[in-house]
């Protein structure tokens, strides 16, 4: 199949069909797991040993290094496609993929340690996420401070400090966080191997989202030596900041994967069911095609935005800055528009969509948890109208 045989827009060439397409065959080998790790909330260990094995963990690790170095776009397309069989296994992922490319845009990681880090992924299957969340702190899009501490020794720091939602932590062999320096009182991040001191420790018991091993990580005098020191140098405050946020678009790829997922359950039972008291399936009933309508309407909208703004991102480089508020406003019509598109699925098929025979309450469940991930909708919002009125 070429690209132009294609039924979705949004893949315009056969390289981006090609990451469709790896995307797609792990959904729908994920898809048939995702009840059974949802019902009993276990990590799927297995879903990233295929992950691994398929090359998808290097998709956003620059080409010098052995990986795919995938564009914003390409992101965004694989991680929607990815969501469609399993949106915790997307989510969570989404996180390693989104931060391999924000330290490749920033360049805050000294390169030498950001290239032994790539090549552990490509090489040996490492995993990586950022842990900032605290209880006691909020949203970090706050503006919290840690209480996590790192107190300077001789040849390198010892950390101290209990993060949350810690998302990948069954299978984080290092990880990066921030945490309060000692000399200065300012925030500075480090990358933390496990092992001595590092415990997991399994808080995450949610309604949605219930399979992304997004527990609690406590570390205690944990070792951290001075090269592992990644922001918090002087020369930090010398580097003039380059926009990363780019990389966030995963979350709303993410969550209008798992409501097209929804959308194609809705649209297939719709086609094929029909009760006795009717002659045809309901899909011929004005108010279930007034349903599906909406549906596409929410969904061509949502991804068209979406799409779009990834695009301007990749191609506007000088102009990224100014496409930050654009990167909330995806967000926000994205987990809006799946909630929406999930509540019209459940509608269409009725008080069956309850069942946890279907997939539908799980995805209802999943979507839900878009709101609280970062930009909050009040700060979208907020950032619209301060820039209408000139602020």
């Amino acid at each position: 199949m070429t690209y132009s045989d294609s039924s979705d827009r949004f893949i315009r060439n056969e390289r981006e069909a090609k990451i469709a397409a790896r995307a797609d065959q792990l959904a729908g080998i994920f898809a048939e797991r995702a009840p059974k790790h949802d019902l009993e909330g276990t990590f799927p260990f297995e879903n990233f040993n295929e992950l691994r094995d398929s090359g998808y963990l290097a998709l956003t690790v620059p080409k010098q290094y052995g990986g795919e170095e995938a564009s914003i776009y390409e992101l965004v397309l694989s991680q929607e496609r990815l969501a469609r069989g399993d949106g915790s296994t997307a989510l969570a992922i989404g996180w390693h993929i989104g931060l391999l490319k924000q330290l490749h845009l920033s360049g805050a990681i000294p390169e030498e340690l950001f290239s032994e880090l790539c090549l552990e992924v490509v090489n040996d299957g490492l995993v990586l996420n950022e842990l900032v969340s605290e209880r006691a702190m909020g949203s970090p899009t706050r503006g919290g401070k840690p209480e996590t501490t790192a107190v300077k020794v001789e040849g390198g720091w010892r950390i101290t400090g209990q993060k949350s939602y810690c998302t990948l932590s069954p299978i984080l062999n290092k990880f990066i966080i921030a945490a309060t320096m000692s000399d200065t009182d300012t925030v500075g991040s480090f990358l933390v191997e496990a092992g001595d001191g590092v415990e997991v420790l399994e808080t995450w018991n949610t309604m949605g989202m219930r399979s992304t091993g997004s527990h609690d990580v406590a570390m205690k005098e944990v070792f951290v030596p001075d090269r592992y020191l990644i922001r918090g140098k002087a020369s930090d405050q010398l580097r003039k900041p380059v926009p990363t946020d780019g990389n966030m678009l995963h979350i709303p790829a993410c969550y209008l994967g798992i409501a097209h997922g929804a959308r194609d359950f809705a649209l297939s039972f719709a086609a094929n069911h029909q009760p006795n008291s009717l002659q045809v399936p309901i899909a011929e009933l004005p108010n279930i095609k007034r349903l599906i309508g909406e549906i596409e309407l929410d969904l061509i909208t949502a991804r068209t935005f979406l799409y779009d703004t990834a695009d301007r991102w990749d191609k506007e480089k000088d102009n990224r800055e100014n496409l930050k508020i654009e990167l909330g406003v995806a967000k926000h019509l994205a987990t809006n528009a799946a909630l929406r598109v999930v509540d019209h699925a459940m509608r269409i098929v009725g008080g069956l969509s309850l069942s946890k025979s279907y997939p539908l309450e799980r995805m209802y469940r999943d979507v839900r948890a878009g709101l609280h991930n970062p930009p909050m909708d009040d700060v979208v919002i907020t950032n619209l109208a301060n820039r209408a009125l000139g602020k």
